[in-house]
Order: C-alpha cells, then sequence, then structure tokens
C-alpha cells in the first residue's frame, strides 16, 4: 500500500529551506546540497517540489507572503495621502529587520534567476505586479487619473526595490533610509500637485 502524504510535510520543509539560505546565495543551490544540508533525502524534495525552477517559485511565493498585510493594506486604503504614506512607511521599517533583508535578498536572486531562465511570467514578476496594482488602485481612489496612477506607483514601486537593494549591498541603514524619507517626500508632493491639477481640470 502507497504511504500517505502527510499535508504538513510540505509546508514544513520548506521553511526549513528558507531558513537554511538564509546565509547561503539562491545561484549554488542543488537538490544535493540543499538535502545534505537539511539531513532529508533527495527523493524528498524532488517528491515534493519537483523541479530546481518549481522549488524556486514556491521559495519566492513562501518569501513574498511577509509582505500580504502590508499590500492588502496599501489596496484597501480609503483614498487620502496619510494612510498611504503611513502603510508605506511601515513596510519600509519592516524590511529594516535583519531577517527581512535576507528575504529580500533571496527575492532579489530568483528574479535574477527567472530572468535567466526566460520565464517572463515568473512568480517574482508576480510579487512587482501585486505591489504595482495595489498602488494604482490606492492612487485612483485618491483621484488620480489612471495613467498618472500607473506611472507614479512604478516609480514609487522602482524606487522602494531599489534602496532595497541598496540596503543589502551596503547595510547602510541610517543613509538608505534617509533616502527613502527623501523619496518619500517628493512622491507626496507630486501626489498633491497631480490632485490639485486634477481638481483644476474638473473646474474648468
Amino acid at each position: 500500500m502507497a504511504r500517505l502524504r502527510n499535508p504538513e510535510r510540505k509546508p514544513a520543509l520548506l521553511a526549513e529551506v528558507i531558513e537554511y539560505l538564509l546565509d547561503k546565495p539562491l545561484s549554488a543551490l542543488t537538490f544535493r546540497a540543499l538535502a545534505d544540508g537539511l539531513g532529508v533525502s533527495t527523493y524528498t524534495l524532488v517528491y515534493h517540489f519537483g523541479t530546481r525552477a518549481e522549488l524556486v517559485a514556491e521559495i519566492v511565493q513562501a518569501v513574498s507572503e511577509r509582505q500580504d498585510f502590508i499590500v492588502t493594506a496599501v489596496a484597501s486604503e480609503a483614498g487620502e495621502i496619510e494612510g498611504h504614506l503611513a502603510n508605506l512607511r511601515t513596510s519600509w521599517k519592516l524590511s529594516l529587520q535583519p531577517r527581512n533583508l535576507q528575504l529580500q535578498r533571496l527575492e532579489f536572486e530568483a528574479a535574477m534567476f527567472e530572468a535567466r531562465e526566460s520565464r517572463p511570467e515568473g512568480t517574482e514578476l508576480g510579487v512587482f505586479r501585486r505591489w504595482h496594482e495595489a498602488g494604482v488602485e490606492a492612487l485612483i481612489r485618491m483621484g488620480l487619473n489612471p495613467m498618472d496612477a500607473e506611472l507614479e506607483a512604478r516609480v514609487i514601486v522602482d524606487t522602494i526595490y531599489g534602496l532595497h537593494y541598496d540596503l543589502i549591498v551596503t547595510r547602510d541603514t541610517e543613509r538608505v533610509s534617509a533616502a527613502f524619507e527623501r523619496a518619500l517626500d517628493a512622491y507626496e508632493q507630486r501626489l498633491i500637485e497631480l490632485l490639485e491639477d486634477e481638481e483644476l481640470d474638473e473646474v474648468s
């Protein structure tokens, strides 16, 4: 009789994989090295995750879930600038935590892996799109037209991704956080100006 699959084993194993990779490069990931590091068989890894690419996708999906409540908060904003900026600041503070920095590093490595493998619909692209689409929706609720909302959401998401990269490379929390605040101030000013333009257009 075939052994029944334990539904709790895969999530637990994935959590072990992520912990194992926190201080290791994703580029060096092999089932053999991973099996040795976790004390399991390569068969166990293949059984639960299939291929290396599928395992990377599972890792990115699991890592990105730490952002879910922030993305959800942005997507459900009431259309006020103050609340929008507060959510972005909360997201930034979370990114400063050492473990989250390591998880962000894994995300960046996974994105490069997917690009190298020519996977235009990869998991990491999906993570980026969730952030971007949530931002667009929030800005439209503020009163921006769809074109401006799309552009401004892309600018701020790209800016924050770039600052995350800076954090990972330099570990200079103080200076990078100051740059984040400067970027957020400029973002706020652009939003105010765009909203004022929208109001003038409506009056005229």
